[in-house]
């Protein structure tokens, strides 16, 4: 998988992605993480990526030229305009990141982990021209319904939460499978399919987790955790994964 980043701050990534998984994932040649300045492809001396918007209002957007030459630069080829628009290439994602664009989420990160390639559009300012959202890329994408100071940060966020998906990134795959937003923790075939009936989307939260000491200040480990029956443990990690998502995010859930 090959994730590009364009830019006016390409400093900004030189920590994020040196450490944990995605480091690990970029040694061993399972990603390859390239960073694109924007401004390299500005055509005025003071290397200008942004302008006043059209009917006035405060602050400044990114234009459209650097943006569109910058892609066009990663893919090799044009995108094309108006009167004869490119095609788009189904295994790369061209994706703003933008508070104006469709909540990211695990399924999503699923469905980039299946890309070859990831072409991030690091918005700032008061926003990016619509032209760039619309012809350009081919998703707009929000990490929550927040405002931030670029979309710098929510790239790597999004790279993070792909990468561990990708296979050989993780020491065990099973910790992908068993983590918060998976599907149902596994279980015995009855209890996934009574829990199954309960949760609208197949989507839990992570099971609560436990380490040593087994005693701590008068708190105890559950039981059913250091008792060896493997198969009790599973039914009480499913069970605890939706009381702790009716009881955090009874969103997920929908109608019981």
């Amino acid at each position: 998988m090959r994730f590009d980043l364009i830019t006016i701050f390409p400093e900004f990534f030189a920590g994020p992605l040196e450490h944990g998984i995605v480091r690990r994932a970029r040694e061993a040649g399972i990603v390859e993480v390239r960073v694109q300045d924007l401004r390299q492809f500005t055509k005025d001396r003071h290397r200008t990526v942004d302008d006043r918007p059209f009917g006035g209002g405060e602050g400044m957007v990114l234009k459209p030229e650097p943006l569109f030459e910058a892609v066009e630069s990663l893919l090799g080829h044009g995108v094309g305009d108006a009167s004869k628009p490119g095609a788009a290439d189904p295994k790369t994602a061209i994706v703003l990141m933008s508070a104006a664009g469709k909540l990211f989420n695990q399924e999503t990160a699923r469905r980039y982990a299946q890309l070859e390639r990831m072409i991030f559009i690091c918005g700032r300012y008061e926003g990016v021209d619509e032209r760039v959202a619309e012809y350009l890329a081919t998703e707009e994408l929000s990490i929550g319904d927040f405002v931030l100071s670029g979309g710098e940060l929510p790239a790597v966020l999004v790279i993070d939460a792909v990468t561990r998906l990708l296979p050989g990134a993780l020491g065990n795959e099973a910790s992908s499978q068993n983590e918060s937003f998976s599907e149902l923790p596994s279980a015995a075939p009855s209890l996934r399919a009574s829990l199954a009936s309960r949760v609208s989307n197949h989507t839990l939260l992570d099971f609560p987790h436990y380490t040593r000491p087994a005693e701590f200040r008068g708190w105890a480990v559950p039981q059913v955790l250091i008792g060896g029956n493997h198969s009790e443990v599973a039914k009480w990690r499913s069970a605890a994964a939706l009381e702790k998502t009716r009881r955090n995010r009874p969103d997920l859930l929908g109608k019981e």
